[in-house]
């Protein structure tokens, strides 16, 4: 009997899951389970029977560059397929991001993805949060960041990103009001980096006078 894969462990119990079977229908890069079961109702009783299929995506994290003494911000660019699939334009502007590698810790990931796709470190860090980005169909979690980093005057040419991936990413300095006000005009259609950018207008004054004092 095949094993699972490590990716796709069988749901765990909970008082309000009622498992039917849980099976392994896709074992790619990230595994698709087809779970039937049903759920209890607020009243106590069973729900009808539900077929989902469910996208184990596992961590990933993210982390917005921010440099309090300008007080920019800086995004990346990339080609995005399942933009291009939904209607959306497919170069998508977000925040630098990645996968956790197993046992890695989010931040490690962060300053990892910071150095990959912008060329950048953080001296200081802030933890957002953690939210899940489509519990409708995948197990994903994301770890939110801010990272202090002094930004350099223009954007270097060329692009960034990991060879071995075909990665491929522009990066884009914006003054940090400028990008709140592309989120508020819904121009930055990417859910995360919008999350991201709104936490960090609710704190900007803050972390300009916290980040700048040292």
């Amino acid at each position: 009997m095949k094993a699972r894969p490590p990716k796709a462990p069988p749901v765990p119990a909970h008082p309000l899951y009622i498992p039917e079977s849980d099976e392994v229908v896709w074992d790619g890069r990230f595994p698709v389970q087809r779970v039937r079961f049903r759920y209890r109702r607020a009243d106590g009783t069973p729900s009808g029977l539900l077929t989902w299929e469910m996208w184990r995506r596992g961590d990933g994290a993210l982390i917005l560059p921010y440099d309090p003494w300008s007080r920019r911000v800086a995004l990346i660019e990339q080609f995005r397929l399942p933009a291009l699939a939904a209607g959306e334009e497919p170069v998508m502007r977000e925040c630098p991001a990645g996968l956790l590698e197993k046992g890695e810790d989010p931040e490690a990931t962060v300053r990892r993805e910071l150095r990959e796709e912008t060329g950048f470190t953080t001296d200081r860090i802030e933890k957002i949060g953690q939210f899940m980005t489509m519990q409708g169909g995948a197990d994903e979690v994301l770890h939110f960041f801010c990272g202090r980093v002094r930004l350099p005057e223009a954007a270097a040419p060329g692009t960034r990103g990991l060879a071995d991936e075909h990665e491929e990413t522009r990066l884009v300095l914006l003054p940090a009001e400028e990008a709140f006000a592309q989120v508020a005009r819904n121009e930055i259609r990417n859910s995360p980096a919008a999350l991201a950018l709104m936490w960090l207008q609710l704190n900007t004054p803050r972390l300009t006078t916290e980040w700048t004092s040292d």
